[in-house]
């Protein structure tokens, strides 16, 4: 992690300075996904977390009625007391949510909002209100897989958003805090140089806009090595393009379809907390045995933090030369083509995606040019099949001619799953072996 500037976290009490003080003192961050509607159940998952045997972060998860700003029926559900997918925090009233985190967020246990929208302008608002501080998205990761808000309302969307937020530094004294979810476009089956660039652009669009305390995110994928080779090469990007910056990785376990098995879940998670440590990075978003049937529970998630942090405990730092890898290669030709559209990053992203110069694989947002196709290669890695008109001609490892049928596709989806599930239960998963693996 960067050395604090003079600027950002000089008080020491916001959510990036908390993952630092932790990272310095060598422990992993772990952190669940969790969000319940009713109060009391929510006030009871954050407990929960803060007091598992782990280093953690809280979560409020938004519901998908406010995730879209449908508040009226947000609304009634909090009246009539229905069950939502999510905390609905701009429809509970602020002292109610005060009584949620009163005596559990604060610079000992900090507290993110994560939502999933592309016009976030009242869940930062609501989330101010209540005394937090640290939120996650982007404009573009929270824009292109979610539905079909133009990409320019988007990135107007997030551009007050994010100038929203920055205020609390003058109003309340706070550093706000925010999280790129560019590097998790999808959640699967997105090679990682564009992983990478989405994530350090997204990164400089929240500079751009005033906030100065950044955590990066990177979703493991299919291939261990590929996956360091990853993290090795955001971080560089990182230091190179956020030097007045305070930042810091967090890694996601897959997103894609998680192993049915207990023994392929834990395995999966394992790697993940091995891929965070040995990279040097500091915060994983964990993933529960139960994930492929059903939300998991307060106490699966606790279980799911406490295996990643043991798992972390028995993994070394062991990273890698960020720069010399063809992943370092995409993300620097493709963060460097954007930024040369636009001295806006805002502007340069939607120079970039009108031109076809960033393409995502398998997205139908009509804003994304989608000629770009991906795969699986026989050793796991995710290669290129088509880099449409990206600047990757020369720089990618392309499959030529190589037409992803609809059967390739579907049997990739569920590639991870299978790994995991039919490998034999190993005592030592979660070492830095698993980084090795293919390599």
């Amino acid at each position: 992690m960067t050395a604090a500037p003079a600027g950002p976290d000089a008080s020491g009490a916001g959510f990036g300075a908390f993952v630092r003080r932790a990272h310095d003192a060598g422990r992993l961050v772990v952190q669940p996904r969790m969000g319940m509607s009713d109060p009391d159940r929510m006030r009871t998952g954050l407990l929960a977390t803060r007091d598992a045997a782990a280093t953690t972060v809280g979560t409020l998860t938004l519901d998908s009625y406010t995730r879209v700003g449908d508040l009226e029926s947000a609304q009634l559900a909090v009246l009539e007391g229905a069950d939502l997918n999510g905390y609905p925090l701009a429809s509970h009233e602020t002292t109610t949510t005060g009584r949620v985190l009163d005596g559990i967020h604060g610079p000992a246990f900090p507290v993110q909002v994560r939502h999933g929208s592309a016009a976030p302008q009242h869940i930062f608002r609501a989330l101010m209100a209540v005394g937090l501080d640290a939120s996650e998205g982007g404009p573009v990761s929270y824009c292109l897989p979610y539905g079909r808000v133009p990409l320019r309302e988007s990135v107007a969307h997030w551009s007050e958003s994010c100038e929203l937020l920055a205020t609390l530094r003058t109003t309340s004294g706070a550093e706000p805090h925010l999280e790129t979810f560019g590097g998790c476009m999808l959640g699967q089956l997105c090679p990682s140089g564009l992983l990478v660039a989405i994530s350090v652009l997204e990164a400089l669009f929240f500079r751009r806009h005033g906030i100065r305390s950044i955590s990066v995110s990177y979703a493991q994928q299919t291939h261990p090595r590929q996956d360091a080779e990853a993290v090795a090469a955001l971080r560089s990007l990182c230091a190179r393009f956020l030097p007045d910056t305070e930042w810091h990785v967090v890694v996601y376990a897959y997103m894609g379809l998680f192993p049915e098995t207990e023994h392929g879940a834990r395995r999966l998670l394992a790697e993940a907390a091995a891929l965070t440590v040995a990279s040097g990075s500091e915060r994983l978003i964990v993933k529960t045995v139960a994930e492929s049937r059903r939300i998991p529970t307060v106490a699966e998630n606790v279980a799911a933090l406490e295996h990643a942090a043991d798992a972390a405990a028995r993994t070394a730092r062991a990273p890698l030369d960020g720069t010399a890898t063809e992943t370092y290669a995409e993300a620097y030709a493709l963060v460097d083509a954007v930024l040369n559209l636009d001295d806006d990053p805002g502007a340069a992203l939607l120079k970039a995606f009108a031109e076809g110069r960033l393409d995502v694989p398998y997205c139908l947002h009509p804003d994304n040019a989608g000629r770009s196709r991906s795969y699986i290669a026989a050793d796991g890695r995710l290669r290129w099949a088509d880099v449409g008109r990206m600047p990757l001609t020369g720089v990618a490892d392309v499959r030529p001619a190589h037409a992803v049928t609809a059967a390739e596709l579907l049997d990739s989806l569920s590639y991870v799953r299978r790994s995991f599930d039919l490998q034999v239960p190993l005592e030592t998963a979660g070492s830095n072996d698993s980084l090795l693996r293919g390599a």
